[in-house]
């Protein structure tokens, strides 16, 4: 026997470190940019709060008189409230994934408070994962 390691005993921990790295690589670059949480909450997010927003409790009284179609309301304005979702994320980028954080609503509107909407969404390997979408329903109708 000569001094030289033996091959074949550091092969297993060698092939598994190499797929572990593989596959970190993989999910790091299929990681979504924030243009794409941008396209995901124009989708998703909206109608999450479109529900929030136009479900029962969501608007006082005199503005769902006002107001007869919501909804319909809310999705016409999709890109632009995408928008402003993605203003009000913050992002943790940890490489292989990333996790947006958004809190948007909170103002007071003729003596209503616009429910604060607040959501979690993970994003990896090129797909975008809801985990938390939570509003406060605070309000006080005139």
């Amino acid at each position: 026997m000569s001094g030289h390691p033996d091959v074949s005993a550091r092969a297993p921990w060698a092939s598994g470190l190499t797929v572990v790295a593989l596959a970190a690589a993989g999910l790091a670059i299929t990681n979504p940019a924030p243009a794409d949480f941008q396209a995901f909450a124009a989708e998703r997010l909206v109608d999450e709060i479109s529900e929030e927003l136009c479900g029962d409790g969501g608007l006082p009284v005199l503005m769902r008189m006002a107001v007869t179609n919501c909804q319909e309301l809310v999705r016409a304005q999709r890109a632009a409230l995408g928008t402003v979702v993605a203003d009000h994320t913050r992002r943790s980028n940890f490489g292989v994934l990333s996790v947006y954080t958004s809190e948007i609503g909170g103002q007071s509107l003729l003596r209503w408070r616009v429910p604060r909407f607040r959501s979690t969404v993970i994003a990896v390997a090129g797909q975008f994962v809801l985990v938390r979408a939570a509003s406060d329903r605070l309000q006080s109708e005139p």
